[in-house]
């Protein structure tokens, strides 16, 4: 087998090698997500299969002497000059040079969002973290030890009743 067949079903098996699925599994968050890509890896996976089994294969040879018997030297010889002369036109990729440029983009993209994402996820962590340490200590906190968490509203308070401003 040669040519534009054999690229093409090189090409899917790289590409079918090469995507991690379980890796876009653990990024998901809701169960439909999860669904959702099992389907498309289903899916794909059907397609990459009939790539490699139905275009990866030579078809036949036809064997004309046996036409030949049954129909006739002149019409069996005139079927395969014409079916010689067929040239199969190559196919030339123009979509994928105008797409490529936006893609790229795209996952540069992806990455910073996802970066960012990260970060805000781990910023969100230790909020919960610190959250669901103040809510057991604060039956037992006094005021000196909450002001020494939040400086801020020790300054806030201290100014207003320095001010003599009581909030009414």
């Amino acid at each position: 087998m040669g040519g534009p067949v054999k690229k093409v079903t090189d090409v899917a098996f790289k590409v079918g090698r090469n995507i991690d699925w379980d890796g876009m599994m653990k990024l998901l968050v809701s169960d439909e997500a999860r669904r959702e890509i099992s389907n498309l890896r289903r899916a794909f996976d059907e397609v990459n299969s009939q790539i490699q089994t139905k275009f990866s294969q030579e078809p036949e040879p036809i064997d004309w002497d046996y036409y030949r018997k049954g129909i006739g030297t002149r019409l069996v010889d005139l079927y395969k000059e014409h079916y010689e002369s067929i040239e199969i036109p190559k196919f030339v990729d123009t979509v994928t040079p105008q797409y490529k440029t936006k893609f790229d983009a795209l996952l540069i993209e992806l990455r910073e969002a996802q970066e960012k994402s990260l970060k805000e996820s781990e910023r969100l962590e230790k909020e919960i973290i610190e959250v669901q340490e103040l809510k057991k200590k604060l039956s037992t906190m006094t005021a000196d030890e909450y002001f020494e968490k939040h400086p801020e509203l020790k300054k806030k308070f201290d100014d207003e009743i320095r001010n003599d401003n009581w909030g009414y």
